[in-house]
């Protein structure tokens, strides 16, 4: 029987190869705005990071979410994913 493959996705904060499950989804809605997907089904781009304060420093650091996005994300969005990882993680 074939086993099911599970689902890799990058870290934009570390760049690393990690279960899908593993990580967290931050999401850019049609609109534009740029929110914390907990359960991933949110319609938009999307881009992973680990539940990590280091991983999320340095996507923020290097506007790798920016980057990630194709969005440009304000500090204060910035701030509420920070303060959502903190209690998600």
């Amino acid at each position: 029987m074939k086993q099911k493959k599970i689902p890799q996705r990058m870290c934009v904060g570390c760049q690393e190869m990690k279960n899908k499950k593993e990580l967290i989804r931050v999401v850019r809605a049609p609109d534009g705005t740029v929110s914390l997907d907990p359960s991933g089904k949110k319609a938009g781009r999307g881009a992973y990071v680990c539940s990590t304060e280091q991983c999320f420093t340095k996507a923020y650091k290097e506007k790798r979410l920016e980057r990630a996005l194709k969005h440009a994300v304000v500090p204060e969005v910035y701030e509420s994913i920070r303060n959502g990882l903190i209690q998600n993680g």
